[in-house]
């Protein structure tokens, strides 16, 4: 039926073969059936809605088609039941409907089986679709918290981070920005924010270290806000909060009054002396202090009461005994653990007159020289006053007694001073009594003391020695240690004034010293005129004084010479040379010696000593110069030398002193030689006898010459000069080795005479 509803067949008869035919048209209606389902264009579908939309309006069309026809095709919409009462469907037109108000908080999501069925019941057909419906959710609730104020408690000295709170609120939206809550805290009485909140987990945590000594507390906002898209949608609620930082005993002690203190030496016992007060910024017993002395109170002077801080004495006080006292004071809070601090108090105890001055010597000895100008310090007198201030200030002065004009004292530094210049002649020693003084306290106390005085000689002469000058020789071969002249000076003041010493003031190179009591010139060294001929210097005589007054003279040592040197050679070894054939008396060489003595000691002489056989040579004694005797022939002696000894010459250097001091020298003379020998050959004729079959390159013979020269003089060249026409020979002009050059032919030629020439 739904392929083909109508069928139209043309039926024609005939009859037999007859050409004549009849037909009719016969339609045929294909009857339907209920054989197709109604079908829906998917399975399943989706919409969205807002949750604020009214009931009755229209939130979909379900649409399914039947190919059946008429009942069979007819069709009706339904929602499958206990399905959600908050929509309904128009069952012809499959139009579904809110029935109700919809609420996102309470159903986000909604999920329809809609059920399409035709109205025939032989057999029915159906279909279903399944709708899924989503809520749309609105901003509609505000974030909010439990509680409108938050009291919290936390301790300072907390570590910065710590958790102090975590904030909770709640959104009653569903969606997740619409519900999702943002934290922020405003704090305004506080430059600096002591917390942080974290804007998503709501977590208050310290910023800053907690103090609270400095804030007691802070009070602030804390803000919950959604996230709603549209920043005029967006919800929010707030708290507020207030923080109580809690003590924890974090502070010392810390001391207020003053460190210094005073008190007078006579106070009663029980006088009260100073209020120690510390304070303590923590709170309750943290802040509670009290009192305890450590230390410097061990003679229990003082008691100190350890809740209100007054310190009284405990005995009675003396300046003179001990005029400060140092006490060290703890101030300890009642926190656990307890905190305390110190304080090191000085107590001053202040003078009373009451002590009597007292001079640092009953008896005063001095001395003091004569001849002084007035106005000479003669001693300074010193008397304690164990009281201070103006009761320990002293006032000197001399008693009147015998011969106290000529001293002046001064009152307030005692020193003493002359008036007039002393003569120890006239009056050595002086007595003087009844030094006093007494200090300026009242009632004023005093004392006396008592001063001997001796006036000291002054050294007002000076050493004189005899002579301003002296002058001695000696030989320089004087021993050691050998006094070689006595000095004296005469002083005529007494006693140390008098008393004379000797010393040097010149470098004498160490040759000599001066005996410091006698006066004796000695000797501290081998002396050697050689290395220094004379010496002067000057010796000082002075006394023992202080002022060490002192006279001159001046002292020449001439050094006489010894015969102590031996004369010497410039070289103990020298070479010459000569050549052969010069006549006598040529000057081969000139050798010196020195001999450092003076005089007929310094004079040197020369001779041969040995080596001169023959008498070859000669030397001048006086200069030292060394000449042929004779002609001398190289090839008969090339020299006089050590590997000849009869032919080495062995000089002598003498001086003319007594006794007589000498040195040797030896002089090598190699005599040169001159080219005056002609070379001469081993043999007149050399015979030879060779084949005439031995080849080309064969040595034949050597020849040999030898010159009695020597050097350049013997070098020899040698050279065929005739019989060697043909070149049949090769002569080295070197070896004298003589070759065969060319073959050799007995028939043609028996003989060869060669003339060989040496050069």
């Amino acid at each position: 039926h739904e392929t083909q509803s109508t069928v139209v067949l043309t039926v024609q008869s005939q009859l037999g073969n007859s050409p004549v035919y009849s037909s009719t048209q016969v339609n045929i209606s294909v009857t339907d059936i209920n054989d197709n389902p109604p079908v829906f264009l998917t399975k399943s579908d989706k919409v969205t809605i807002s949750h604020t939309q009214p009931p009755g309006t229209a939130v979909y069309i379900a649409h399914a088609e039947d190919k059946d026809s008429g009942l069979n095709g007819a069709i009706k919409y339904s929602i499958a039941s206990k399905q959600s009462n908050a929509f309904s469907i128009d069952p012809s037109l499959g139009v579904v409907n809110l029935t109700r108000t919809l609420d996102y908080e309470t159903a986000s999501h909604f999920l329809l089986q809609v059920i399409v069925k035709d109205y025939s019941n032989n057999p029915p057909q159906n279909n279903t679709v399944f709708l899924s419906i989503d809520i749309e959710d609105k901003n509609d609730h505000s974030p909010y918290f439990q509680d409108d104020f938050v009291v919290i408690g936390i301790e300072e000295n907390v570590p910065v981070g710590t958790l102090v709170y975590t904030f909770d609120a709640k959104d009653g939206d569903g969606s997740l920005l619409n519900s999702k809550i943002q934290y922020s805290l405003e704090m305004s009485d506080l430059d600096e924010n002591l917390f942080l909140i974290h804007p998503l987990y709501g977590t208050l945590t310290t910023a800053s270290p907690l103090d609270r000594e400095i804030t007691h507390s802070v009070i602030f906002t804390v803000s919950a806000s959604d996230q709603a898209i549209n920043l005029i949608d967006r919800r929010l609620d707030s708290l507020a909060v207030k923080i109580i930082i809690l003590d924890i005993n974090d502070n010392s002690p810390n001391f207020t009054s003053s460190s210094l203190s005073y008190v007078m030496e006579d106070v009663e016992v029980g006088f009260l002396v100073h209020h120690i007060i510390a304070k303590d910024p923590d709170e309750g017993r943290n802040g509670q202090v009290t009192y305890h002395i450590l230390s410097g109170n061990e003679n229990k002077a003082f008691i100190l009461d350890k809740i209100t801080g007054l310190l009284t004495t405990t005995q009675l006080l003396d300046r003179e005994n001990q005029e400060h006292y140092s006490l060290t004071v703890m101030a300890l809070d009642d926190g656990s653990p307890a905190l305390s601090a110190t304080q090191v108090l000085t107590i001053i105890v202040l003078d009373v007159n009451d002590e009597i001055p007292i001079f640092t010597k009953q008896l005063y000895e001095t001395a003091v020289r004569e001849n002084q100008d007035p106005g000479e310090f003669v001693i300074k007198v010193e008397a304690v006053d164990q009281d201070a201030g103006l009761n320990s200030l002293l006032w000197y002065k001399i008693l009147p007694g015998i011969g106290y004009e000529k001293f002046k004292m001064n009152s307030s530094s005692g020193e003493l001073v002359t008036t007039a210049s002393l003569d120890r002649e006239t009056q050595e020693v002086f007595s003087i009594k009844g030094n006093s003084c007494h200090d300026l306290g009242s009632p004023s106390r005093n004392s006396t003391a008592h001063l001997y005085l001796t006036v000291l000689d002054e050294n007002d002469h000076s050493p004189l020695f005899a002579k301003t000058q002296y002058q001695i020789s000696v030989t320089e071969d004087l021993e050691e240690g050998l006094a070689i002249l006595d000095l004296c000076a005469s002083d005529e003041d007494d006693g140390l004034n008098g008393e004379v010493m000797y010393s040097l003031i010149d470098d004498t190179f160490g040759a000599f010293a001066v005996d410091s009591v006698t006066g004796s010139i000695v000797t501290t060294k081998a002396l050697d005129r050689e290395t220094k001929s004379q010496y002067t210097f000057r010796v000082v005589a002075s006394d023992c004084s202080t002022h060490l007054p002192r006279s001159t003279t001046v002292m020449t040592v001439l050094i006489k010479d010894v015969n102590d040197n031996v004369p010497k050679f410039e070289q103990s070894y020298y070479k010459a040379s000569v050549w052969e054939g010069q006549s006598p008396k040529m000057d081969i060489i000139q050798v010196f010696a020195t001999d450092l003595d003076s005089g007929l000691n310094g004079e040197t002489e020369y001779s041969i000593l040995s080596g001169n056989e023959n008498a070859t040579f000669l030397i001048d004694s006086a200069r030292g110069i060394l000449v042929t005797n004779t002609v001398l022939d190289h090839e008969n002696t090339s020299s006089y030398r050590e590997t000849a000894p009869s032919h080495h010459l062995v000089l002598l250097a003498s001086d003319c002193g007594t006794p007589t001091l000498n040195s040797t020298a030896t002089v090598l003379i190699t005599v040169l030689d001159v080219n005056d020998n002609a070379p001469v050959f081993s043999s007149l004729e050399y015979h030879v006898h060779v084949k005439e079959s031995i080849p080309i390159g064969s040595h034949v013979t050597e020849v040999s010459a030898n010159d009695c020269d020597a050097g350049t003089n013997a070098e020899i060249t040698y050279a065929i000069i005739s019989g060697n026409d043909r070149g049949h020979f090769r002569l080295d002009e070197k070896t004298g080795s003589v070759d065969l050059m060319k073959m050799l032919d007995y028939e043609d030629t028996v003989k060869f005479t060669l003339i060989i020439q040496a050069t």
